[in-house]
């Protein structure tokens, strides 16, 4: 969904009324990758040598003892969100706690799938060799990111990329809190997955309400979910947890 010039942190704060008593929710878990590091809940897990998009995720998916082969049929957008995923998930039983329809998933990003919309057009066009590759095509919408992080996963409730010039950890808040306050979603996996040339960028987190977590466990931490903590994160600050 492409969210050029408009102001929908402001949007939702105007238009959608807060149902209920006040809940509390909390990020339990996030990972970045980026700068050739991989960092789970702020501390560095491993930095690759490659330097280059493809030798990198390459890498991150050697190194995360990863078997699934559909993973190298998929552009590096894809692919990094796909990684960022299931290492976000590894070692959590988020998909033994809830069932698929009461996880969601909320991307944005700022290049869409721009890399692989720019391959398909050379694909087609010369008219006299039109010759368009279906394995290419399949990845020139964004919301395939989503799609095979919820297929690897089984996750089957909200699920939608958006297209900002930068990331906005307002409207993040604003409609991850709207979801869970309606019902939608009882976990949601959310962040920023972007990938353009050279440059490649995730940042992505577990949101989960506060009821729910000490249901399952007392001694889980967790940030509390705002924006202001959301854009810490994002920037890789330091930041106290608490439950």
């Amino acid at each position: 969904m492409l969210c050029e010039n408009l102001n929908l942190s402001a949007y939702f704060r105007e238009n959608f009324t807060i149902l209920g008593s006040r809940m509390e929710l909390f990020i339990t878990r996030y990972i970045q990758l980026k700068n050739h590091r991989v960092t789970i809940n702020g501390i560095v897990q491993y930095v690759a040598e490659e330097h280059s998009v493809i030798k990198f995720l390459r890498f991150v998916y050697r190194r995360s003892n990863i078997d699934y082969p559909k993973f190298f049929k998929m552009d590096n957008l894809c692919k990094l969100g796909f990684l960022s995923a299931e290492i976000l998930l590894q070692g959590t039983d988020i998909l033994q706690k809830y069932p698929g329809e009461e996880l969601g998933i909320i991307l944005g990003n700022a290049s869409s799938s721009l890399e692989s919309d720019e391959k398909h057009q050379e694909f087609i066009r010369d008219r006299k060799k039109y010759s368009p590759s279906p394995s290419v095509f399949v990845y020139t919408l964004p919301n395939i990111m989503a799609g095979e992080i919820a297929i690897r996963h089984k996750i089957k409730g909200e699920n939608t990329v958006f297209i900002f010039e930068r990331f906005d950890p307002g409207f993040i808040f604003h409609y991850i809190s709207e979801l869970f306050r309606n019902q939608r979603v009882n976990c949601c996996i959310s962040g920023w997955i972007d990938c353009y040339g050279d440059h490649y960028e995730s940042f992505l987190f577990i949101a989960e309400r506060e009821d729910r977590i000490h249901r399952w466990s007392e001694l889980q931490e967790g940030i509390i979910f705002d924006p202001r903590n959301i854009e810490k994160l994002f920037k890789g600050e330091s930041i106290s947890w608490k439950i």
